[in-house]
């Protein structure tokens, strides 16, 4: 027993050095656990200030990218308003070179029609000199030769004529072609503004899709939605409810690519729009919207408390095509439910083509439908007898809630470069028309110097024939004199309108010459605004390069940004939230082996003897498995002393002492609640019958006025309670047990007398009662409504009676109030 009680002072020791080890153990890996968390919250300013960096990079960026868009934004004006000076000064030119071109025409005219007038007093001239020589010389010969000399002249005239004609109608055909080349070119000048005007566009939405691409937000209200969202932030703790919009961008759209343009259609002018819970939000988000110059901002007010709204099917369209509640999905109920309630979106179809929503909207008559959407936009409703189909939106855009905007990017770009290869081809079509047209011009005037020729040529013959026969006449007429003095007074006439022609001729000079001034000023200011034009788009093409410069240099440093920040919660953080976590961990495992250790033995005493002699936990718990398997071998060879049993036997006394002093106590409290329990149910029960006995009183009392008399029963095991009358024409002394075998009065008549006898035994501020007496006849109402109203007037609660029956028979009181309502109308 020696040699065990020294094993078993051994294994005590054991046990204290054991616990006092896992002590010192945790005190080590504490210190190596610090000195890690230093090193890991050493690399978080570094971090931090590499994210602050690039987030003051981002709202440099942010501030040139507002900057540089307000200024595209302005320079698009006035490259527009260029345009516009443009086109005028292009007509004003136009205008000018057609006048300057029809005072050449009529100075032309005028010039050659003097010419006319001089070769004509030449002639005349020549004729009076013919005539002076005829008169010398009047022979047979000179007769003969005078009509071969006529002949021959005639033979000069068909000549000349035949050539003029030729050269007229030479002249004609250039007149035609020259028209034809100029309305070609007016076509070609107008598809060239057509493909330059689409290809603008088209750049245009390229822009905006590469912004919605950098941020969804801004497909639904654009830059000006980023402002108002901004204010929003700033402003939130004044909001009861954060607004949630804009609504589209809480939206996603199963397949985008077919139904993007009909849900553009159908639920587009929503997608804008912002959702408050109450008016005051509503007031606050128009305040918000102003300040972020976010005119004409839709605000739809909605109780964002309210579940999602689940429709029945037979409220739904009948069809096997899809609404367009169908095919949008959204995390938030409360923009779902707006836009069933605002949008009447599962009221609206969805179909592939045009045949296909005819069918449905037209042919089908499906019930619960409001409108058809096609998928390139055609919009389909009835009203009654009236069908109507409207078309495509012009400025639809329908790829707003595309989950993609790479393809769409990518199919614009290519629009854009057959817009500017056609426009090329246009460019290189109208140059060789405009050289064609300047041949054309070149052969018209040659063709028209040829004609004038050809006209004064003939003009000439024909005088000179003219002539050649007056002279012949004025030879063989005895007038000659006479015919001469006429040539002298036509002379003289003639010289004068020659005069007032060449006067005319030099007013319409100075005309020309002021139109020639106009045009070449109209001339000068075109080259000059197409100058400045050339200067203002290329610096508006700069901007637009700065622009998507700016915007991928933000995109960098938001990548930048978020790398960095991903190190930190990554890397760093999550690493010294885990370090920290394991060290708290082990604080409170020391804590606790501490607390153990304390209350197995003292750490002084541990010192005493030496410590833990540099022995791990692990080998101090082996030995003591070992020590304490020997030491139940040894107990086992030598059994307990007497003295261990006497202990033990005065130990399980003690227990049992207690035990039946509890066990004593338990009877005392047990015997008071049974006590207590038939106390109680001996006064529920006297209770419970004196219940139903002035229940059946008051019943009977009620009953009573009308002669009529009853039983009420309540069977409260059985928890049912049924109702006895006996009517006083019976002769029978049966009582009718089921109120379904009465009249309609008399069961409305005792179901009245029930109801009051429970008012009775009942207490409330306020009581109703909503047409007890549709079915009495008038003798059981009269009665009904005297028991009632007197009822009422004694227990001086509040009743309300409402009833379809005339009510001029209630009696008047001070405390009775009558409404009669007016007849509906038919």
């Amino acid at each position: 027993m020696e040699h065990i009680e020294e094993i078993s002072n051994q294994v005590d020791l054991l046990k204290k050095k054991l616990a006092w080890a896992w002590v010192y153990s945790v005190d080590k890996q504490l210190q190596d656990k610090s000195k890690r968390i230093e090193e890991l919250k050493g690399r978080i300013p570094t971090c931090q200030s590499r994210i602050d960096q690039h987030l003051r990079k981002m709202e440099e960026l942010n501030d040139q990218l507002t900057k540089k868009k307000a200024q595209i934004a302005h320079m698009m004006e006035k490259t527009s308003e260029v345009r516009r000076m443009t086109d005028e000064l292009k007509q004003s030119l136009s205008l000018a070179t057609k006048e300057k071109l029809e005072l050449e025409e009529e100075r032309g005219r005028k010039f050659n029609y003097i010419q006319k007038m001089a070769k004509r007093v030449k002639i005349f001239q020549q004729q009076i000199r013919d005539m002076d020589e005829q008169n010398i010389r009047n022979t047979q010969a000179e007769e003969l030769d005078m009509e071969v000399k006529q002949k021959e002249f005639q033979a000069e005239i068909d000549s000349a004529n035949v050539v003029f004609q030729r050269l007229r109608n030479e002249e004609d055909t250039l007149i035609d072609q020259i028209n034809q080349a100029k309305d070609e070119i007016n076509k070609i000048v107008h598809e060239i503004e057509e493909y330059d005007k689409r290809d603008r566009d088209i750049r245009s939405r390229i822009r905006e899709f590469q912004l919605h691409q950098s941020n969804k937000v801004t497909a639904f209200g654009g830059g000006r939605v980023m402002g108002l969202l901004e204010v929003i932030e700033r402003q939130h703790r004044k909001f009861n409810r954060a607004p949630i919009g804009p609504i589209g961008a809480h939206v996603t759209l199963v397949d985008g690519d077919k139904w993007g343009t009909a849900i553009e259609c159908a639920v587009g002018k929503v997608l804008n729009a912002f959702i408050v819970t109450d008016h005051k939000d509503s007031l606050l988000l128009r305040a918000c919207a102003r300040e972020a110059n976010y005119k004409h901002l839709q605000i739809i007010i909605y109780e964002f408390s309210r579940p999602r709204l689940h429709i029945p099917d037979h409220m739904l369209p009948q069809t096997h095509h899809p609404t367009a509640i169908s095919v949008l999905r959204s995390d938030n109920p409360t923009v779902l439910n707006v836009l069933i309630d605002v949008g009447n979106a599962e009221r609206q179809v969805l179909v592939k083509d045009y045949d296909a929503g005819k069918t449905v909207a037209f042919d089908q008559h499906i019930s619960n439908l409001k409108e058809v959407y096609t998928s390139d936009g055609y919009k389909m409703f009835s009203r009654g007898s009236a069908q109507t189909i409207l078309p495509p939106m012009k400025n639809a855009r329908g790829g707003r809630l595309s989950g993609s905007y790479d393809n769409k990017i990518k199919t614009l770009e290519n629009e854009a470069f057959e817009a500017q290869n056609k426009a090329r081809q246009s460019k290189v079509m109208k140059r060789s028309i405009d050289e064609e047209l300047q041949g054309l011009h070149d052969n018209l005037q040659n063709a028209k110097r040829r004609r004038q020729d050809a006209e004064r040529v003939l003009r000439s013959k024909e005088f000179g024939l003219r002539d050649f026969k007056k002279s012949y006449v004025a030879e063989s007429s005895s007038t000659a004199v006479s015919t001469v003095d006429e040539l002298h007074v036509e002379l003289s006439k003639i010289r004068d309108e020659i005069h007032e022609r060449e006067n005319s001729l030099e007013e319409l000079q100075l005309r020309l010459k002021e139109a020639d001034n106009k045009a070449n000023d109209v001339k000068i200011s075109f080259e000059n605004l197409c100058e400045s034009a050339k200067v203002e788009i290329g610096a508006l093409e700069e901007a637009e390069r700065e622009l998507m410069m700016i915007d991928k240099g933000l995109k960098d440093a938001e990548l930048k940004k978020n790398h960095y920040e991903g190190v930190m919660s990554t890397k760093v953080l999550s690493q010294l939230n885990g370090a920290e976590a394991e060290y708290q961990e082990l604080e409170h495992n020391r804590r606790e082996s501490y607390k153990k250790a304390s209350i197995i033995c003292p750490e002084s005493e541990i010192e005493t003897v030496g410590g833990c002699d540099g022995s791990t936990p692990e080998q101090l718990s082996a030995h003591l498995t070992r020590l304490s398997q020997r030491l139940q071998q040894e107990s086992r060879r030598h059994p307990e002393s007497i003295e261990d049993l006497r202990m033990l036997y005065n130990k399980k006394e003690r227990k049992i002492l207690r035990k039946q002093q509890t066990y004593k106590a338990f009877r005392e409290k047990l015997g008071a609640c049974h006590k207590a329990l038939e106390l109680r149910w001996s006064k529920f029960q006297r209770n419970a019958t004196l219940l139903k006995r002035q229940l059946t009183w008051q019943f009977n009392g009620h009953l009573g006025k009308k002669g009529i008399s009853g039983h009420i029963k309540v069977c409260y095991e059985e928890k049912t309670l049924s109702i006895e009358v006996k009517m006083p024409q019976d002769a029978s002394s049966s009582s009718v047990r089921d109120t379904r075998g009465l009249s309609g009065g008399e069961r409305s008549f005792s179901t009245l007398c029930f109801a009051l006898a429970l008012h009775e035994m009942t207490e409330a501020p306020f009581r109703a009662m909503d047409e007890f007496d549709v079915f009495m006849d008038a003798v059981s109402r009269k009665i009904s409504l005297d028991a009632v109203v007197d009822f009422a007037l004694a227990q001086g609660s509040q009743w309300i009676f409402i009833t379809p029956h005339d009510i001029s028979m209630v009696k008047q009181d001070d405390r009775v109030k009558k409404q009669q309502m007016a007849a509906p109308r038919s």
